[in-house]
């Protein structure tokens, strides 16, 4: 036996066997196979079967000898007989009523409105569709259906075939529905997917990503501050984003566009060294200060303790949109924070040389900052501040100390101590006035050119003694 004929025999004998195991494809089965012939009015395709099936070759499109095809099972015998579209031959209520009731897509024409819907013509036979299922959403102009070609699902067809109802919505639908579960499989947190914006609101848009929406918030549209999403996107904009959060077994999808600006924070630290000056605006407040923007994407804290001395939380000078221009404190790109000061800061450590500066028994002049519990505090310069505490203050019986001196009071103060390892230094204002009275009471005694105290008035000397208990 030759080679030849031993492969011969044993390709019979595969499909010999592949017949016995065969099952003859049933109504409405959808079978794909190859075009092996056109001969006349008909197509023949191989699908795997013990004969070919055959499709009406006015449905081939073009198609040719060699191409795949697919089509529905509308008849078993005597041959298997597929067609591509109902509406490509002239349709029968049998035929119709095999595709009813197999749930399979009918192509008809749509021909004209009526009350409430469109005649829709299957392959000659009268259909109506409802203005409701011709399409999916609002409608504004239903007259661009006309004379257009669509799929469509008989969802009721009567026994005489006198009423026959159509639906494209329900096809739309369930597209939409298969198309929605494949674009869930591809959105986890990190995915970066391709999208559509569908719907504007105050608060942000929903992005159509395939079926499935997902909210890209106002604050994820931008590393800048947008008040209005719709100075960034538009209807029907082709928008890339990025999954950033799923909720609710996934069906509440958080999406953000940033990732896709380059990140300020990276490099503020070199462009907002501590000390620098900065100008902004005043973007929001809260209960503990104000938040500046100083470039889209960097806003900075001013802690209320950080306002210009004598302004009060809530002045007009600080509201919100006012520019503002100050120092910056801290910085610290990876937390993203920046810390500012709309007053004038240290470049350098004050404490250095502090006892050289200040040392006790000095008069020097300083700003009243604040009162508290302990006293009075006055910065002496930037980042240097002092405490006057309350047996320093002369107030009125059931006075309060803490509200002896306005913030932003110029004060003369004289350093009574200062320790500069806890970083604290000691004030007297009462001493500082008693220091200038005597310096005034010596100026005074010069003047006259009586140094000695025996040539004093009674007068004379009695301020004198009330200066030397001030001492």
């Amino acid at each position: 036996m030759t080679q030849s004929r031993e492969n011969a025999e044993a390709s019979f004998a595969e499909a010999f066997e592949a017949s016995l195991n065969f099952k003859t494809p049933e109504q409405g089965e959808l079978l794909t196979g190859q075009i092996v012939s056109i001969r006349g009015d008909d197509a023949f395709v191989s699908y795997g079967g013990p004969s070919e099936a055959v499709m009406a070759a006015a449905e081939l499109d073009g198609l040719e000898v060699g191409d795949s095809v697919e089509g529905t099972v509308v008849k078993t015998a005597p041959e298997i007989r597929i067609s591509r579209k109902l509406a490509r031959g002239k349709a029968s209520l049998d035929l119709l009523r095999q595709m009813y009731e197999n749930r399979l897509p009918v192509e008809a024409k749509v021909a004209a409105r009526n009350k409430g819907g469109f005649d829709v013509n299957i392959g000659g036979l009268r259909a109506f569709c409802p203005l409701s299922q011709i399409a999916l959403g609002k409608i504004d102009n239903p007259d661009q259906f006309i004379g257009q070609a669509y799929e469509f699902r008989v969802t009721e067809l009567s026994d005489d075939g006198r009423r026959i109802v159509v639906s494209r919505a329900a096809l739309m639908k369930e597209a939409a529905a298969q198309k929605a579960e494949e674009t869930r499989k591809a959105i986890t947190p990190g995915a970066e997917l391709d999208g559509t914006i569908k719907t504007i609101t105050p608060f942000g848009a929903f992005v159509d990503l395939g079926g499935v929406d997902g909210l890209l918030h106002v604050s994820e549209m931008s590393r800048r501050r947008v008040t209005d999403p719709k100075e960034v996107v538009t209807l029907g904009q082709h928008v890339r984003v990025k999954v950033i959060k799923l909720e609710n077994d996934g069906k509440r999808i958080s999406l953000s566009m940033k990732d896709q600006e380059p990140d300020p924070w990276s490099d503020v630290g070199d462009r907002y060294p501590v000390g620098a000056p900065f100008s902004g605006t005043i973007v929001r407040t809260t209960d503990f200060g104000l938040f500046v923007e100083v470039e889209p994407g960097i806003d900075g804290l001013v802690h209320y303790s950080q306002i210009p001395f004598g302004v009060k939380q809530g002045d007009e000078s600080i509201a919100i949109t006012t520019h503002v221009t100050g120092w910056v404190r801290e910085v610290d790109p990876s937390r993203k924070r920046l810390s500012l000061s709309l007053r004038e800061v240290a470049a350098n450590d004050p404490w250095e040389n502090a006892s050289q500066k200040y040392a006790a028994g000095r008069v020097v002049e300083g700003t009243v900052d604040h009162g508290g519990a302990p006293g009075i505090f006055v910065q002496l310069e930037p980042g240097l501040t002092g405490l006057i505490p309350n047996s320093e203050i002369v107030v009125p019986p059931g006075g309060d100390p803490s509200r002896a001196y306005e913030p932003g009071l110029k004060l003369p103060v004289r350093v009574m101590s200062i320790d500069t390892q806890r970083k604290r230094i000691s004030l007297s204002h009462e001493a500082a006035k008693a220091a200038a009275e005597r310096d005034e009471y010596v100026r005074f005694m010069d003047d006259r050119g009586e140094p000695s105290t025996e040539s004093e008035s009674a007068m004379a000397l009695a301020f004198k003694r009330a200066l030397e208990k001030k001492k």
